[in-house]
């Protein structure tokens, strides 16, 4: 299966195209290019929801709408993964560990009242989650090690201890946090792709301390969970994947 990977900076592409043996294949999409290694193809999106959002939508708009030639890379897309590092909760996702989104998040979409944040369904309109396909959350828990539970996407990285303790009680099963998770998820929802978040963690969610953040242990765990994401996504076909995709939640 053909898998599409959204991360934000060159640094995460590389680190997942790393994952599969020879010199990635590259093509170009509108603003940016597509690193061919493996099921997958990897572009460098951009920080933050919107820049992945448009990264997506240009990559998946690039693709076949079915298959037209027996070559992989004439197989529309089957996964669309947002991938990269991102902060972690303690104690659920220590620094160096990896988690995987059961639930993908937009943490800060909505509004401020005076009785605090509002999200953007209780407005009445939108939407704030995506829901990935839970077998496959599962296998890819089982087969990289990852923790399971929500990943945060957020416009402000947290940078306090206050900040970190109110997104905990508005979301009580968040185990990370990042920047572009939900703009991947959009765009692929557009299309009717699946998605997947997949993040490993360079630093505690809270107070700022780039002194303590672990980047390279990062993408060097990110480049083997990508490997061992090989036969995951190789056992998976469009038709199971749309057996099992969960709709979003309001």
């Amino acid at each position: 299966m053909r898998v599409l990977v959204v991360t934000a900076v060159p640094a995460e592409r590389d680190a997942v195209a790393r994952a599969v043996a020879g010199t990635p294949r590259v093509r170009a999409v509108p603003g940016a290019e597509l690193h061919r290694a493996g099921p997958f193809e990897v572009v460098a999106g951009g920080a933050g929801p919107a820049a992945a959002a448009a990264a997506t939508a240009f990559a998946l708009a690039s693709a076949p709408s079915s298959p037209t030639g027996p070559a992989a890379a004439d197989e529309p897309y089957g996964l669309v993964v947002s991938a990269g590092i991102g902060g972690g909760f303690a104690p659920a996702a220590p620094v160096g560990s990896l988690v995987v989104a059961d639930v993908i998040a937009a943490a800060d979409l909505g509004a401020e009242t005076p009785d605090g944040f509002v999200p953007v369904t209780s407005l009445g309109f939108g939407r704030d989650r995506f829901v990935p396909p839970a077998p496959l959350v599962r296998e890819v828990a089982e087969a990289t090690g990852a923790v399971p539970g929500q990943v945060l996407t957020v416009s402000t990285v947290t940078g306090s201890a206050a900040r970190t303790a109110a997104l905990l009680a508005a979301h009580p099963g968040a185990v990370a946090e990042a920047m572009e998770g939900f703009g991947v998820a959009e765009a692929a929802a557009r299309l009717g792709v699946p998605v997947l978040e997949l993040r490993a963690v360079s630093n505690a969610v809270g107070p700022r301390d780039r002194d303590a953040w672990r980047i390279g242990e990062a993408l060097a765990a990110l480049t083997g969970a990508f490997g061992k994401l090989v036969p995951v996504v190789e056992g998976w076909t469009h038709d199971r994947l749309d057996r099992h995709r969960a709709p979003h939640r309001d």
